[in-house]
Formats: C-alpha cells, structure tokens, sequence
C-alpha cells in the first residue's frame, strides 16, 4: 500500500503503519475535536475555518504525538499496511 492509500485508509477510520518501522505497535490515525487547555484553563476547540479540526496523531510506545509530519521517505514508501 502506498501513502496516498493510507491517508485515505485514515480518512475511513483506519489505522495504518509502515513495515518498516522499527517500532512494534506504532501506526498512525487521523484525529478530529482536537482541543487544548490554555494559560489560563480555558478549553479551546482548534477549530480553524479553512483547515478543519483534524490531525494526523502518531501512536507510539512513549505516546501520541498530534500533527505527525511524513518524512520524504515515509511519503514514498509502499510498505504501509492496515493495523486493526
């Protein structure tokens, strides 16, 4: 599968990964109603009006790291595949 296959993979409420990640369990997924607590305790939705509220998110072993950019190299790959 290709990257283009796996965004829209994501798009349809998959999860998707590389083979040849390193990691075990590693993928990605898309996420949406992304909010954040402010300075001040306010919770803000980042709702934006051309862009949305939806991110990549990477699901890791030390965590989920929101708005996870492709490398050239993961972009290129035809190794992504469908995680469950």
């Amino acid at each position: 599968m290709n990257f283009g296959q796996a965004i829209e993979a994501l798009k349809q409420g998959r999860k998707a990964a590389r083979e040849g990640w390193n990691g075990k369990n590693q993928y990605i997924e898309l996420a949406s109603y992304i909010s954040y607590t402010s300075a001040n305790g306010e919770i803000v939705n980042a709702n934006h009006d051309a862009i949305g509220n939806k991110a990549i998110a990477f699901v890791g072993t030390s965590g989920v790291q929101l708005g996870w950019l492709a490398s050239q190299a993961d972009m290129l790959a035809e190794d992504w595949r469908l995680v469950d």
